[in-house]
């Protein structure tokens, strides 16, 4: 059985997962007053409607993407007789499976997060300093997962050019690479349908380089994960009448590095999480004008660049809908897909 057909089963079966469950799982939040706090100065006044809105909806394609990567993965298995003692075989599914404990472990960060915020009916989850420590500890386990099973290799390949072995320091600077992206994926779940859609596309461009790459393992968890989000967005799309929260933005965050690394082409990861690049990029703009002009004024009045950041509030405060937000953000992360699909294909090696 051709692995495409698995895999066009997998998408099938995660969306109607994903988009059933969220029948069951959106009252059942009502009912326990599960609702997000919203605190107005992170984002326009408006927002304000949205409060008490049932969060943790992430649970939606956590559960199916892993449901689903897992069948489609041993249905390809069996099917194919593949030996899991091959070392080669062995080594892939391995792979596979940390990136899945790697975006649960994640995910986990973000549920005590959710659960603390609903707790205290504040918009007040862990510390930064908290989430740090676990996102450090967490990134730290994966990387070593990922050396032991298969990638040994410490240089970074920006397409047209491959740094030399970069030995420890290779580790050294992809723990803050990781956080930052993790992070920006949490950012940019700001409104309605934003993630859920950034996030399958950037799995559907992953899909398309594991084909390339011949990661016919990992082509099972991105589809899967893609099919969670279709899903998903049934609920989340504006009005959303639940949100992902910290549980779900924290388990996609993961799941885009995760699986970037461990394609190792950190081209194609930049450009493919560039929209959350640029989600955190504003608020570091931002917040760093802000100060610098602070200081520097006689009045030591701050300056901004933008109206707000994450920059989608920026749109927002422009005059943007929510949808038109999202389809703009959502095409732009497909042209810089495409062209880290291209510069693969150029540079393969």
């Amino acid at each position: 059985m051709s692995y495409w057909i698995i895999n066009l089963a997998v998408t099938m079966l995660s969306f109607v997962v994903a988009g059933v469950s969220g029948i069951f799982l959106v009252p059942f939040l009502h009912r326990i007053k599960f609702g997000q706090p919203i605190k107005t100065e992170d984002g326009p006044q408006w927002h304000a409607k949205k409060q008490g809105t049932p969060t943790m909806g992430g649970f939606m394609f956590i559960l199916s993407t892993i449901l689903t990567s897992m069948v489609g993965y041993w249905v390809y298995r069996l099917r194919g007789g593949l030996d899991l003692t091959e070392k080669a075989t062995h080594n892939a599914f391995y792979e596979f499976l940390a990136v899945i404990i790697f975006s649960v472990l994640f995910g986990l960060i973000g549920f005590i997060d959710d659960f603390t915020k609903v707790a205290r009916k504040k918009n007040d989850g862990l510390t930064p300093m908290q989430k740090i420590v676990l996102q450090v500890l967490f990134s730290f386990g994966f990387l070593i997962a990922l050396y032991k099973f298969g990638d040994g290799s410490t240089t970074l390949d920006f397409g047209f050019w491959e740094t030399p072995s970069l030995g420890i320091f290779y580790y050294i600077v992809l723990i803050p690479v990781i956080i930052y992206l993790t992070n920006a994926v949490n950012l940019t779940d700001g409104i309605d349908g934003l993630c859920g859609s950034v996030t399958l596309v950037a799995m559907l461009i992953f899909t398309v380089a594991c084909a390339i790459l011949d990661k016919v393992e990992m082509s099972f968890f991105t589809m899967a994960l893609a099919g969670g989000c279709i899903g998903f967005l049934i609920w989340n799309l504006n009005p959303a009448k639940c949100f992902m929260g910290d549980t779900g933005s924290m388990f996609l965050g993961a799941a885009v590095t995760g699986t970037g690394l461990v394609l190792h082409k950190h081209l194609l990861l930049i450009l493919t999480a560039l929209i959350y690049i640029f989600e955190a990029l504003s608020v570091v703009i931002q917040v760093s004008y802000f100060k610098y002009t602070k200081k520097k004024s006689p009045d030591h009045q701050g300056k901004r660049i933008f109206k707000m950041t994450p920059i989608h509030h920026h749109f927002e405060m422009s005059g943007f809908s929510e949808y038109k937000i999202v389809i703009t953000f959502s095409l732009a992360g497909i042209i810089f897909g495409i062209l880290g699909i291209i510069t693969l294909l150029t540079f393969k090696r």
